[in-house]
């Protein structure tokens, strides 16, 4: 079952007993979302926290000049923190968001209302204990990115993609992670065959 996914995800941190089981299976809402469906819109509010139980998500944001920018991926196979995707300022504020949440592969997803999760707050202090390490997680990956953004080389911000996320290098497209890395698809071909020549002859 699907609520088990989320069950095992949860084990990573602080495990449920059968009661909070029970309480988070009555507050979750289980969606089966086609490829490149959005569950959140630029101007939308983010109403959910979501969980990816099968699929691939990209969070991305377009500029003025209407280029796309990957900020974030999350997929049923990733680390448990990067399992969930979410706009937090749009969702705890209630402002407009200013992201896209895109799915990149069909997809099933569970997802959390506010005050479903406030409820799980209020009656279960484990419950924001492991959602505010699953946030924390979140936010060393943003603070890594923006020194990454500012010291590193595509190189070795690809590199550091793989290393995060070594299950979607082969599942997305080069333009989306190019776009995650703030490259060209054309740029990041010539990286990968630098670094296989270098694998080649070390």
């Amino acid at each position: 079952m699907t609520i088990q996914k989320l069950f095992a995800n949860f084990d990573n941190y602080l495990p449920l007993d059968e009661q909070e089981r029970d309480d988070l299976s009555k507050r979750v809402v289980e969606r089966r979302i086609k490829r490149r469906q959005f569950i959140l819109q630029e101007n939308d509010i983010c109403r959910h926290y979501t969980f990816v139980a099968e699929g691939c998500f990209r969070k991305f944001q377009v500029d003025k000049k209407g280029v796309e920018h990957n900020l974030q991926f999350a997929a049923e196979n990733d680390r448990p923190a990067a399992r969930w995707i979410m706009e937090i300022d749009s969702f705890y504020a209630e402002k407009p968001s200013r992201v896209y949440i895109e799915a990149i592969e069909p997809s099933v997803i569970l997802q959390i209302s506010k005050p479903d999760l406030l409820h799980l707050f209020m009656h279960n202090p484990k419950f924001d204990r492991n959602f505010r390490v699953i946030i924390e997680n979140r936010f060393v990956e943003l603070e890594n990115r923006v020194l990454q953004a500012i010291s590193s080389t595509a190189e070795e911000r690809y590199v550091t993609f793989l290393d995060q996320y070594p299950n979607l290098s082969q599942r997305l497209p080069n333009t989306q992670i190019a776009s995650y890395l703030g490259i060209t698809p054309e740029f990041l071909s010539k990286i990968r065959k630098e670094i296989s020549k270098k694998q080649v002859n070390p």
